[in-house]
């Protein structure tokens, strides 16, 4: 294995049995298209079979870890799991991008740190897993690196989305819009959590998360609760 395949082994938490299931994910088709050999594979088919494993590994997750919840519930719950932004998240905290082999003119506009190419990437990792050694280690690649996302914080229900609520709510009032400070970083580098400072208006708000974004939800779901005090259902602050 190389330098570059034993680091992602370590934060992917698995070890590849055949190193060219992993290093066909890492390839975007930019990359494989200036090449000249016409018989490399891009990661095309790997993001497509990737995408059937993953929504059903979270299916299942779900609905062991919620027996009472309404398949509709279950549905949406699944949905704010799998977009491309939450896998990009996911992405992000196994350094997925700085393996990801690219072309010139997507490494050019910082194709490394795009959501879709994050987001597909993992979904074409798990695929990887999935064939290399079978449904039981996919599942556990899902569970291990989606387990931040299961906790209550990150299952809000749709109509929670406390920073966009927030940043209408001050835009509605002419104030500044909201900002957001990461102040502390804690865990290992597989399982960190962020805490974020929120300041807008006269209120100042902490909030911690599994990922920054989770942080931030805290942070605005906290600043809310100051700035309608008792009235949530309010529209103007």
């Amino acid at each position: 294995m190389s330098t570059d395949s034993e680091k992602l082994s370590r934060s992917l938490q698995y070890r590849f049995n055949n190193i060219e299931l992993m290093e066909e994910a890492l390839r975007h088709s930019s990359y494989v298209n200036e090449q000249p050999d016409g018989n490399l594979r891009n990661n095309e088919r790997l993001e497509f079979l990737g995408d059937a494993v993953l929504n059903l590994s979270v299916g299942h997750i779900l609905i062991h870890k919620y027996p009472d919840v309404r398949e509709g519930e279950l549905s949406r719950m699944r949905a704010g799991l799998v977009n491309e932004s939450q896998l990009a998240e996911v992405a992000r905290r196994i350094d997925l991008g700085a393996f990801v082999k690219l072309g010139r003119g997507e490494m050019q506009t910082n194709g490394p740190e795009k959501n879709s190419i994050l987001a597909n990437t993992f979904e074409a990792i798990i695929a990887a897993v999935y064939l290399d050694g079978g449904f039981e280690a996919a599942f556990e690649l899902v569970a291990t690196h989606l387990e931040p996302l299961l906790q209550p914080q990150g299952l809000q229900p749709a109509n929670q989305d406390h920073k966009s609520r927030l940043q209408e709510l001050v835009q509605v009032s002419g104030h500044p819009v909201p900002v957001y400070e990461v102040i502390g970083e804690s865990g290992p580098d597989h399982d960190k959590t962020f805490s974020v400072r929120l300041t807008v208006r006269d209120v100042t708000a902490e909030g911690t998360g599994k990922s920054k974004k989770l942080a931030e939800q805290d942070a605005a779901s906290k600043a809310l609760q100051q700035i309608l005090g008792d009235h949530p259902e309010e529209t103007n602050p």
